[in-house]
This record gives structure tokens, C-alpha cells and sequence, in this order.
């Protein structure tokens, strides 16, 4: 597949990472530009999906950013690895098939890791049994526009949970979030590069 990797590494602002997805999105639909996978981190950032309502803001002091994703109310920042894309879609024209490879791409990417994770069909992410605790370890959330796909995907390496106190996490009340420090303290420098063949792979099959 023809797909532009980019991989930055100072933390990037969040309304400079929407900018270049959108552009990159309108440059896709006039056939300008080639797809897109991004890994990036973000500066800290409250952001709020379509579905999102206000109760789930916790804490009113927090700045938050309405964003045309799906989905509802996350947080971003050091510590937590993001997988942007701009993909076009019209060969396929599945977007619930599309969902499920970014699923199968988070799960296979923790397994060269040994950590075992699963989606779950009632709560889009990706979770982990912990401590017979089921806890959220990456966030999904996904926009298409004439079947071109784009936002991404955040996995927790090891991000200031505290932060996810200010608010309902993705709506979800009965449900922790984790990181991948709590799980296993390793080494995950190299997640990325695995992240971006996975991903790829799973697009090519």
C-alpha cells in the first residue's frame, strides 16, 4: 500500500494534529496526497467525541476541545502513544470491518509485549484483565468522510492516570483505566515501529 509514514517526536498540539489530519483528508479526496499513519504524543488535552455529554465532565475547570470524532470524552498526554491515520476506505467500503482491524492491530501489537488484550463488543477500546479487573488500555475513535477514515487510536504506556479523575472516561462509569507501566513495567521504545507493520499489514490483508 501506498502510505506515508510519519513519526514525531516532540509532543505535538492537539489543534495542530487535527489541522494536518484535515488537510490531509481534503488532499486524499482530490487525489493529492497519499494515505496517512501518524504516531505521535500530545500535549496535555481534554477531548470531546460527537456522543459526549456534560455530566461527564467531572471537574469544570478542565479544558476541553470539542472534536468531529466519534465517541465521547478522553484524555491526552505524555506518556501515551497515538496512532493518527488518514485512510481511504473506498475499495472497501466497511467501516465496521475498519474498526475491527484498528482492534486487531492494538491487540497484536501488545502481544510482542506478552500482554493479552480484547475488545469488547458493548465498549469500543481495547481492555485487559487485570488484577480480575477489567481496565481500559487504549481508546478508539474514528471520523469518515466520503469513505476516507481518520483520527486514531491512543494506547496508555505510562500517562498520569490521575487525570482520567476529571472525567467519565469514554461514558464508561463501572470501568477503570490503566497503562501499560501498571501492567508490566518494560521497555515499550520500539511500540510505535510495531504499531505502524501491524497496522500496515492488517490494511493489506
Amino acid at each position: 500500500m501506498n502510505i506515508e509514514i510519519k513519526k514525531s517526536i516532540k509532543p505535538v498540539k492537539y489543534s495542530d494534529a487535527i489541522k494536518f489530519l484535515e488537510k490531509r483528508l481534503k488532499e486524499i479526496k482530490s487525489n493529492k496526497a497519499k494515505d496517512l499513519i501518524w504516531i505521535l504524543e500530545h500535549e496535555e488535552v481534554y477531548t470531546a467525541g460527537t456522543s459526549y455529554k456534560k455530566n461527564e465532565i467531572l471537574n469544570p475547570d478542565i479544558d476541553l476541545v470539542e472534536t468531529n470524532r466519534g465517541g465521547k470524552i478522553t484524555y491526552h498526554g505524555p506518556g501515551q502513544i497515538i496512532c493518527y491515520f488518514v485512510i481511504n476506505l473506498k475499495k472497501k467500503k466497511d467501516i465496521r470491518k475498519f474498526i475491527k482491524l484498528i482492534e486487531k492491530t492494538i491487540i497484536e501489537s501488545l502481544l510482542e509485549f506478552k500482554i493479552e488484550t480484547f475488545e469488547d463488543t458493548k465498549n469500543i477500546g481495547i481492555w485487559i484483565d487485570h488484577k480480575n479487573k477489567i481496565k481500559k488500555i487504549a481508546a478508539i475513535g474514528v471520523r469518515v468522510s466520503n469513505w476516507i477514515a481518520y483520527h486514531g487510536f491512543a494506547i496508555n504506556i505510562n500517562n498520569n492516570l490521575k487525570k482520567y479523575d476529571n472525567i467519565i472516561p469514554c461514558g464508561i462509569t463501572d470501568k477503570e483505566v490503566t497503562n501499560l507501566k501498571e501492567i508490566n513495567d518494560q521497555n515499550y521504545k520500539n511500540l510505535g515501529d510495531i504499531i505502524i507493520s501491524k497496522f500496515i499489514k492488517n490494511l493489506e490483508t
